[in-house]
């Protein structure tokens, strides 16, 4: 039976978390109900606090007993509402940032186990005291914690070379819907023992299994790089010089970033401290950067001569390299502010799409085109990880127009941009997740097939549905 009493579920809790563990002030509790990109403002009967496996196992226990909703939730900084509880007052927030130990680290193994609350930066940190490198970099790395990354699947600036989370995990521990603990926290890179269970959990949004730690993949240490910032003349020449650099670099390219030139029109007038890296302005340009674990690798000349030869060839028509720490700091921070600085510019229309990278110029144009002629009042801002096919297609408010009529072409435009996506084979969701944002999307672009077994694996491992209710399938 759905739980009746509130008053009797917050002292059974404050009871397995203490009188610490428990918020329910409005004012403490309001940072939690609202999504990163204030989509939704939730309510909620409580956010806890669990600073163990064994809490988290308590609380899932007697919440899918009650039949109490259980909205997992890390550093809230996902971009479709799949940290956010719904509007009825009758879910728990479980907030991990508690279970934030680095449990062990194992520099022979090249592997490490970190709880769900520990902040992506910290993670890095601890593979950085090892001597060794934990590739996974986000724009909120200083906030998101490790659970939601591997919740989501997180993908980031270097997907190119290292793949997306799933493809940096060894183990997992997960507490599952009625309290009981998968411990897997193996650190094996070969076992073939029955079902991937784990692959499941990465990238379910907490609606399969409340993720508590993970074992981790850590790679040598980068001890050398060398980053360019470089205009072109348009995408295609884009994807040929990630080609290029791919070839002539032995695959030592470990970001490969598209960025157009409102987006650094965008970040110099509202971010402090960015600056146009070039003296004059272009339509496009790309953000590289290489990587070695040898230092005495000569990536700086490597890429110049690179660059150099793009330029005779038109594909290159200026660029400039980081000499220093201090340089290359200040390229990423243009690059990554672009979200910010989209949101201070006004309303944006956002979508996170990904196509096979030979097909990126000819999606471009024809998506562009579509939107120039038919939301007359927006400006593009399509960026991105151009070195494995992921784009933030966006559309900004252009000056002077008017903001509710701006949103309003939301949908038809969604539809457009989604559609051409299916058109070219790719996804409507790169990196960003399903959450609550896009459901209905993944019910007109899955098959039948899938949403029939993605179904009937939620019932086998959530069948009172008190996970995450409502995020990723309805």
């Amino acid at each position: 039976m759905p739980d009746q009493s509130g008053g009797e579920s917050l002292q059974a809790l404050g009871e397995i978390l203490g009188a610490d563990g428990v918020l329910t002030d409005p004012a403490e509790t309001a940072p939690f109900l609202t999504d990163h990109r204030r989509l939704y403002q939730g309510r909620a009967l409580a956010v806890i606090f669990p600073r163990s496996v064994e809490h988290v196992s308590r609380v899932l226990a007697f919440c899918n007993e009650r039949r109490i909703g259980v909205v997992p939730q890390g550093g809230n900084t996902g971009y479709c509402g799949g940290a956010t509880p719904d509007e009825s007052g009758n879910q728990v927030v479980v907030s991990l940032k508690r279970l934030n130990r680095i449990r062990s680290t194992d520099p022979l193994n090249y592997s490490l186990v970190a709880e769900a609350g520990c902040i992506l930066a910290e993670v890095q940190r601890a593979a950085d005291d090892a001597e060794r490198f934990f590739p996974l970099s986000l724009g909120s790395e200083g906030t998101c914690q490790i659970g939601g990354n591997l919740s989501t699947n997180a993908g980031g600036t270097s997907v190119l070379r290292y793949g997306m989370m799933r493809d940096l995990v060894l183990g997992l521990e997960v507490v599952l819907a009625d309290g009981r603990v998968l411990s897997s926290l193996t650190a094996l890179r070969k076992d073939n023992t029955g079902y991937d269970i784990k692959s499941l959990f990465l990238g379910a949004e907490g609606t399969l299994g409340i993720i508590t730690a993970a074992s981790i993949k850590l790679f040598p240490k980068v001890r050398s790089s060398a980053t360019a910032f470089a205009s072109v003349p348009d995408v295609r020449s884009a994807v040929d010089l990630l080609a290029r650099l791919r070839d002539a670099s032995g695959d030592r390219v470990s970001s490969f970033e598209l960025i157009p030139r409102i987006a650094v029109e965008l970040t110099t007038r509202h971010i402090p401290g960015v600056t146009d890296p070039l003296a004059q302005p272009y339509s496009w340009y790309v953000l590289c950067e290489l990587t070695s674990s040898r230092a005495a690798d000569p990536l700086d000349s490597l890429i110049e001569e690179a660059l150099t030869t793009a330029l005779e060839d038109g594909l290159v028509l200026d660029a400039v390299l980081a000499r220093s720490e201090r340089d290359r700091i200040a390229l990423w921070k243009l690059r990554e502010t672009i979200p910010e600085a989209q949101r201070l510019d006004g309303a944006s229309l956002k979508h996170d799409i990904s196509i096979a990278v030979s097909a990126l110029p000819r999606f471009v144009e024809r998506a562009s085109q579509w939107a120039h002629e038919n939301v007359p009042d927006g400006r593009l801002v399509v960026y991105g990880h151009v070195g494995d096919g992921n784009l933030h297609f966006n559309l900004n408010q252009a000056p002077a127009s008017e903001r509710h009529a701006f949103l309003a072409r939301e949908a038809p435009l969604k539809r457009a941009i989604h559609d051409l996506v299916r058109e070219f084979g790719g996804s409507f969701s790169a990196e960003h997740g399903i959450g609550r944002l896009k459901v209905g999307e993944l019910e007109r672009y899955a098959s039948t097939a899938e949403l029939d077994l993605m179904r009937a694996v939620k019932r086998a491992f959530d069948p009172n549905g008190v996970l995450n209710p409502g995020k990723v399938l309805r």
